[in-house]
């Protein structure tokens, strides 16, 4: 993975043993074209090597990942459907990537933010700060049909009635009860945590992880990631 040096600014990559620790350090992460241009080149580079590997992802400061940059899209609008489609194919591959994934949640995940969360197998959440939120009801905003694909197979009826419908602010402790995370962890020992728990799930073979995975959610990548006629 030598050649990910030169991804955007913002997007750390790190390897501690098998695990291709990410950070995203870019204000509120949004998904702007070059933090997209980045992540997809990390994916890119993980399918190609058949090596036992596992991924975490992490953010910095108070944020997660705020979700769209409806700012640049505003100001772009001939762009706005393909950066959506974008969004949307992050998402797909991740929750079909073939190592496990472990989301290391250090702050806000809100939107599209909390979507590419559970996108990742497991999720740890920073203990004492930080929300988990889909906003969408309070924006007035519909659920686009691959959005409410993953949503709806990621959690558990009950969680995404509160979740979308309301669009309830989970506190960590809340999130961990909703089943939304995994753990909890102080915010100095969250990375690490992540890392040993993908560590531990590495040397899964990844034929059968990226199989188990087609089995359970065929439909939602398919949502999410459109095949190619």
């Amino acid at each position: 993975m030598d050649h990910l040096a030169s991804l955007p600014a913002g997007i750390d990559v790190d390897r501690r043993g098998p695990v291709v620790v990410v950070t995203m350090s870019r204000g509120e992460n949004r998904f702007h074209p070059e933090l997209l241009s980045g992540l997809e080149s990390i994916l890119d580079a993980i399918e190609a090597d058949d090596a036992p590997a596992a991924l975490a992802l992490t953010g910095s400061g108070k944020f997660f990942s705020n979700g769209l940059d409806l700012e640049y899209m505003g100001s772009h609008p001939d762009e706005a459907e393909a950066i959506l489609a974008r969004v949307h194919s992050l998402f797909g591959r991740v929750l079909a990537l073939d190592v496990p994934t472990v989301a290391a949640i250090n702050g806000h995940a809100f939107a599209a933010g909390a979507m590419l969360a559970l996108s990742f197998d497991l999720a740890l959440m920073r203990a004492d700060r930080g929300y988990f939120c889909l906003p969408e009801a309070d924006l007035g905003l519909p659920f686009t049909p691959p959005m409410n694909a993953l949503l709806t197979a990621r959690l558990s009826p009950p969680a995404a009635h509160r979740a979308m419908v309301t669009a309830h602010r989970f506190t960590a402790p809340e999130a961990l009860t909703a089943g939304i995370v995994t753990d909890l962890a102080p915010e100095e020992d969250l990375l690490d945590r992540a890392v040993t728990l993908a560590t531990d799930l590495a040397g899964k073979p990844r034929q059968g992880i990226a199989a188990i995975k087609r089995g359970m959610y065929g439909s939602v990548i398919d949502a999410l990631v459109p095949p190619t006629p």
